[in-house]
């Protein structure tokens, strides 16, 4: 049984077991934190509608944080003096799915 589950304007297929990096929730670490499933698929059936939904859970438990790639960016225009360092790193939430349970 897969579901694919919806955190940080992201959508995911997850299993249970599997762990995956998600937008930083702000829960501590070994917390429990629950997902909304967009939609659940069990063998055969497919449950997508908000009635089939209703009950379907996706709980997760919080493992640590990760950081992404660094990206560094430079921009300039010539002949005016005029240049921009920047850099970014995104922060994420690692978390591993416990349970997927239909409503």
């Amino acid at each position: 049984m897969y579901a694919v589950i919806s955190s940080g304007n992201k959508q995911e297929r997850v299993t249970e077991g599997q762990q995956i990096h998600v937008d930083l929730l702000g829960a501590e670490q070994g917390s429990d934190v629950s997902l909304t499933p967009v939609m659940l698929v069990d063998g055969d059936t497919v449950l997508a509608t908000p009635d089939q939904l209703k009950g379907a859970s996706v709980t997760a438990k919080v493992v640590g944080l990760a950081k992404g790639p660094k990206i560094d960016g430079f921009t300039y225009k010539r002949r005016t003096n005029q240049r921009r360092r920047y850099g970014h790193r995104q922060q994420y939430t690692v978390v591993e799915i416990t349970s997927i349970t239909k409503g």
